[in-house]
């Protein structure tokens, strides 16, 4: 008798539709949920690869600014004349292969020296390929200062710049 009460149940016919409605609602807010999340991934990946990048650039900076190379005096300024040197290409090539042998090849970067006030600039390492690599751009500097001749020291920037 129960269950000839159960068939003929009126209130029964429409449960069905109710559970198609909330399992829609629950797929729809899944795929919100997997969507948000993919997306916070990617943005923490992009970011902690430019973190990445920044750390290597700083270190390049921070070794380059320490080095002998650039210095022909003791009173721990950056001489022009050795960065004209350096940025000759028949002169300085093997100084360059010195200054550069103990970074790291896996990236490619350049590296720049210039004043604050722009007036003089020697680009010390420039990729080969830059036209082939994004616009994306991790850039690290650290202050130096430049002595353009015996009597004028100017303070200026040594800057690398790493391309992906």
């Amino acid at each position: 008798m129960n269950i000839c009460f159960f068939i003929n149940d009126e209130k029964g016919l429409l449960e069905p539709q109710n559970d198609i409605m909330a399992t829609a609602m629950l797929v729809v807010g899944f795929v919100v949920f997997a969507a948000i999340m993919s997306e916070a991934y990617i943005v923490y990946d992009h970011n902690s690869h430019a973190l990445e990048n920044y750390e290597d650039a700083s270190r390049i900076a921070e070794s380059l600014a320490s080095s002998d190379l650039l210095y022909d005096n003791e009173n721990g300024v950056i001489s022009a004349d050795a960065l004209d040197h350096l940025c000759n290409p028949e002169k300085g090539k093997y100084s360059k292969q010195i200054l550069f042998s103990s970074l790291s090849a896996g990236f490619t970067y350049t590296v720049e020296v210039y004043t604050q006030c722009n007036e003089h600039r020697w680009i010390l390492k420039e990729s080969e390929n830059m036209k082939y690599f994004s616009n994306e751009v991790i850039a690290a500097s650290v202050p130096v200062v430049i002595e353009i001749n015996p009597v004028e020291s100017v303070p200026g920037v040594l800057c690398v710049r790493i391309w992906n």
